[in-house]
């Protein structure tokens, strides 16, 4: 690859970060709205059934083409079984034993926890102005929460340790998701991934529903138009963001995709405010403040670096 292209595709890797950060903020409306018909692994399972389904045909048309022959499968088990499968079922769990907002304050800790990773597995350098505009967009969502009067508490540590599990989950994958990028396409792993998690909550889907004897009730749900579209929509998101995902950790450090995380937050109170017109105070625009300033001083030295690639 010339360093033109290579340049071109690291260009596009930060517009993309940037989108999928903002379809991710948005995506959290849609996620709160459709809990109103299921429980959260319900949602998750026809959410992973509509991403799978999209997949599929897209496949099956000839918009992009698989092939794992000869391939390390093992890597893509792995890959899945830390997004999206075990960020999403020890978030579940551990958001059952915690409040939203520890989620949301320890979800933001994801871009610190995969620098660490980077750093140690991958041996991604950053400078001491990254470092420390990671951390301020880390208290930048912090402060948001705090402020709200939701810090964390005692009385929920199973909850608060399985969702530092999950942000520790997130933050594997997506240092071993740069390994992964030189054996498969951003469209064999995504399809994997999304295929796997479709499978696994099914499973937990059913298992759970035969548990508690109510596996009639589980397509309750779809009798609801309301419902269905809002799934189509997850669904199209749920592919939009793993195609974006896996093509961004292609081309940029793992350490400096990580922090772009913490701005979905930044989206998620525009979105909230405007659509079901939640208030907005002033710690808001101070947190979202800090939340830019650090994504941006992770990125500074962008052109730089493209010129030594």
């Amino acid at each position: 690859m010339s360093s033109s292209a290579s340049s071109k595709g690291v260009k596009l890797a930060y517009m993309l970060a940037v989108v999928n950060a903002v379809v991710i903020g948005i995506s959290f409306l849609f996620v709160k709205m459709s809990l109103d018909y299921a429980s959260p692994f319900d949602t998750l399972t026809f959410r992973f059934a509509s991403a799978f389904a999209i997949l599929s045909i897209m496949a099956a048309s000839g918009l992009f083409k698989l092939n794992y022959r000869g391939k390390p499968l093992y890597k893509l088990l792995i890959l899945s079984s830390m997004y999206p499968i075990g960020f999403f079922t020890l978030q579940t769990y551990g958001l059952q034993d915690a409040t939203s907002a520890e989620g949301g304050i320890i979800n933001a800790l994801a871009p610190l926890a995969t620098l660490f990773l980077a750093s140690v597995f991958l041996k991604e350098k950053t400078s001491r102005i990254q470092k420390l505009s990671i951390l301020l967009s880390v208290l930048g969502v912090s402060f948001i929460f705090i402020m709200k009067g939701n810090g964390i508490g005692f009385t929920h540590m199973k909850g608060v340790l399985l969702l530092l599990l999950a942000c520790a989950a997130f933050a594997g994958y997506s240092v071993l998701a740069r390994s992964v990028s030189r054996y498969f396409s951003t469209s064999e792993i995504s399809f994997f991934m999304v295929g796997v998690g479709f499978a696994v909550s099914l499973l937990f889907s059913f298992a759970s529903h035969m548990w508690e004897g109510s596996l009639r009730s589980m397509m309750t749900p779809l009798a609801s138009m309301t419902f269905v579209l809002l799934i189509l929509y997850l669904g199209v998101v749920q592919v939009a963001t793993a195609l974006m995902g896996n093509y961004i950790l292609s081309r940029i450090e793992a350490s400096r995709m990580g922090v772009f995380i913490n701005l979905s937050t930044v989206v998620s109170i525009a979105a909230g405010a405007w659509v079901l017109s939640e208030p907005v105070a002033w710690y808001h625009f101070i947190g979202s403040a800090f939340i830019v300033a650090g994504v941006i001083g992770t990125n500074l030295r962008i052109r730089k670096e493209e010129l030594a690639i």
